[in-house]
């Protein structure tokens, strides 16, 4: 699940947010308190001795032999698995796993997933891996591997499966809701380098896609950006920033990239379970856009950082969100080192938009909702969100999905089938209509850089 683990050095506070055991990046990590258990309530003695009596009860009379160490480790993975979809342990395999993934390469099929109910369930796939070139799409159950149940595996071990040497094959039994068979698929599995962006030139339109908040994201973007206007010849008339299926990463990421796009305010806000455990983060002077329009666009696969980008971004009335209702992940882990290879990944906080928003949930709603109806199982398709989510944590200010869900009428702009598109050569239509909107919203730009006149803003409101 896309989380946002909180990481500390002795200078800045870094953060990860990630997806599942998708996408991750460079971790300092904060050592447990040995004083913790000081506030330990008098009254947890009984508890903890009532803990003591089942264990001892196990030990001597369970059908076969069973050691100290599985059991306490079972002991704290049902501990951790009450609390959160977010929080866990993370043994030594699920400790190397996640340094694997913070070196932000791997032997694997590109997938950010989760687990509900014994199940592994798709967050999203990563672009252009083996397994967004194979047609697994989020929502989709994976029930089968190499023609095995997996069914009961923890999410490491059914991840650990997924994984292994480039090159080699991996058979995948994925179910769809809509679809009456199952479906069998063979991939292929790839060296899964995270670069976490893309650019490229669509007309005089700057598109940037991010992929991952891994390390260094932001100095990759502000690099792509300067190709991009170094290919035009000059600078872009607007860009477009593409977070659709990006599951997360670096909270210093998301940051510095808004950060890229705005001159002054502040980006976002983390708080603790106390009243003062509250901290800010600001942008600093230079916008490396020069101003020019901004479209973000997201989906239901935008998760956490790239909540906090489309949240800052629209909080101050910098950019227009377009595509449909992100995640909804806005809470924080702090990973804490238990011992050299072990450690625990426990919610510590929620994080907020500018405007004092909590994205837990609800998400970030677009100002313009575009359909995705360049996919043929886009309106079938079920959305699968963090409010999906068994144990997820309830946003202060209760969110009715179904109203944010809910469409009055039919927009007859999005009316066109799928094989309509196709043959006018759309492939991407969120795409294609934030490439004809942002060529709009460009025109009034250059009006006003001109000494024209825009049209009147219609009043906003601020929290």
């Amino acid at each position: 699940m896309t989380e946002m683990t909180t990481t500390r050095r002795p200078s800045r506070n870094r953060f990860a947010l990630w997806q599942g055991a998708a996408a991750l990046s460079t971790l300092a990590l904060v050592p447990l308190a040995t004083g913790a258990m000081a506030s330990v309530d008098a009254s947890t003695t009984e508890e903890i001795s009532r803990f003591m009596d089942v264990f001892l009860e196990v030990k001597s009379n369970y059908v076969e032999p069973v050691s100290d160490e599985k059991l306490i480790e079972g002991a704290i993975n049902g501990m951790l698995a009450s609390l959160d979809p977010h929080s866990g342990y993370l043994d030594a395999r699920g400790f190397s796993n996640l340094r694997t993934q913070t070196d932000g390469e791997y032997g694997g099929l590109g997938l950010s997933v989760t687990m509900e109910d014994g199940v592994v369930k798709v967050i999203a796939p990563t672009a252009d891996t083996p397994a967004d070139r194979a047609g697994i799409k989020a929502g989709d159950y994976i029930t089968h591997i190499n023609k095995e149940l997996i069914f009961g595996l923890t999410l490491d071990e059914a991840v650990e499966q997924m994984r292994g040497r480039p090159g080699t094959k991996i058979d995948i039994t994925v179910v769809r809701e809509g679809q009456d068979k199952p479906i069998e698929l063979t991939l292929t599995r790839e060296i899964i380098d995270l670069k976490p962006v893309k650019w490229e030139v669509k007309g005089d339109v700057g598109v940037l896609t991010v992929t991952s908040f891994s390390a260094d994201a932001a100095r990759d973007l502000k690099v792509a950006m300067l190709a991009t206007e170094k290919a035009l010849g000059r600078a872009p008339r607007g860009w477009i920033l593409d977070l659709r299926s990006n599951p997360g990463g670096l909270l210093d990421e998301a940051v510095g990239i808004s950060d890229l796009f705005l001159e002054r305010g502040e980006i976002v806000s983390q708080r603790g379970r106390r009243k003062g455990d509250i901290e800010r983060y600001f942008a600093e002077p230079g916008d490396a856009a020069h101003g020019a329009p901004v479209i973000v666009l997201i989906d239901s696969g935008s998760a956490s950082a790239s909540e906090i980008v489309a949240g800052a971004l629209q909080d101050q009335h910098r950019a227009v969100v377009m595509g449909e209702r992100s995640f909804g992940k806005g809470s924080v882990q702090t990973v804490l080192p238990l011992t050299d290879t072990t450690a625990l990944r426990l919610t510590t906080a929620r994080y907020y938009t500018p405007s004092g928003r909590s994205v837990q949930e609800g998400g970030i709603e677009p100002d313009i909702r575009v359909p995705q109806l360049s996919d043929p199982d886009y309106a079938s398709r079920p959305k699968f969100r963090e409010s999906d989510l068994r144990r997820h944590l309830v946003n202060e200010k209760r969110v009715d999905n179904g109203l944010l869900e809910k469409d009055e009428k039919t927009d007859p702009r999005f009316s066109a089938t799928t094989e309509e598109l196709k043959a006018k050569g759309i492939e991407d239509f969120q795409m294609h209509y934030a490439l004809q909107t942002i060529g709009r919203v460009g025109a009034v730009t250059s009006r006003m850089a001109q000494g024209g006149k825009a049209p009147a803003a219609k009043p906003t409101r601020r929290n």
